[in-house]
């Protein structure tokens, strides 16, 4: 069976600071099943929880600060309110994956807060962008990433920034198999970071060997950080596209 289908809500995060209720009716309405959440601007996580709940939305993953130092409470009380299992770290500086020692010290802090997470019954995931397929001293970072980690640090692959970082995205999430149950969904022209992107389905990304590669995805999240074309119309496109070619299940469609 197809996985199934949600939003990254980073990807609205202009009209949901205005209108988060609305936002959230028509995320439901275009027909997604889940939502990962990325900070709650223009609402409270009580009052997002509400919304997820009364628009059928299953709140898959959230990216978060690590739940370590002064942030660990208001982290894991965030988490216990969205009743979400799955903490997502959103980004480390390009500057953490220079060099060996650089990745092992981002790796230490990881495993820090992997340690957290799993006492508090969360599972801490990692999700890259364009500089972790780039390769130091000749190996792919990501590569390295998993030597320091404790195996219980599993990956959310964006597969279009492995695009972009100059790596097949099918190859990595096949690689890393049940390792990344969470694909980000996004497309573009996939040549550098800076470029707008597009509706799933109309950029570089050579979605059917992805989706082949996918046998391990419990969810496919789509993500636009920017997009060339009106959001929401690619939020929709995405869904269409992604679902009417079976390559994911939604409401409809």
């Amino acid at each position: 069976m197809a996985a199934p289908l949600a939003l990254q809500l980073y990807t609205l995060r202009d009209s949901l600071a205005v209108d988060f209720a609305g936002g959230i009716r028509r995320v439901a309405e275009a027909g997604y099943l889940g939502v990962e959440t990325a900070g709650f601007k223009g609402t409270t996580v009580q009052e997002a929880v509400r919304l997820f709940q009364e628009h059928g939305l299953e709140v898959v993953s959230a990216h978060s600060a690590l739940p370590l130092d002064d942030q660990k409470n208001e982290v894991l009380d965030t988490m216990a309110a969205l009743g979400c299992k799955r903490l997502v770290c959103p980004w480390l500086p390009p500057e953490e994956f220079v060099s060996r020692d650089s990745i092992r010290r981002a790796c230490d802090r990881l495993n820090q807060a992997d340690a957290v997470a799993r006492e508090n019954s969360l599972t801490l995931l990692y999700h890259n962008h364009w500089f972790e397929p780039a390769p130091v001293d000749g190996t792919p970072a990501y590569q390295i990433m998993i030597e320091y980690l404790e195996p219980t640090v599993l990956f959310e692959i964006d597969t279009y920034w492995v695009k972009v970082g100059g790596l097949d995205p099918a190859a990595v999430v096949r690689e890393l198999g049940s390792r990344a149950p969470l694909l980000h969904i996004k497309d573009g022209p996939a040549v550098d970071k800076d470029q707008p992107m597009v509706a799933v389905g109309a950029g570089a990304l050579d979605w059917p060997s992805v989706i082949e590669a996918a046998v391990h995805a419990d969810w496919l999240i789509v993500e636009l950080d920017r997009c060339a074309t009106d959001m929401w119309e690619a939020v929709v496109q995405s869904y269409h596209y992604l679902t009417g070619k079976g390559y994911a299940r939604g409401r409809q469609g």
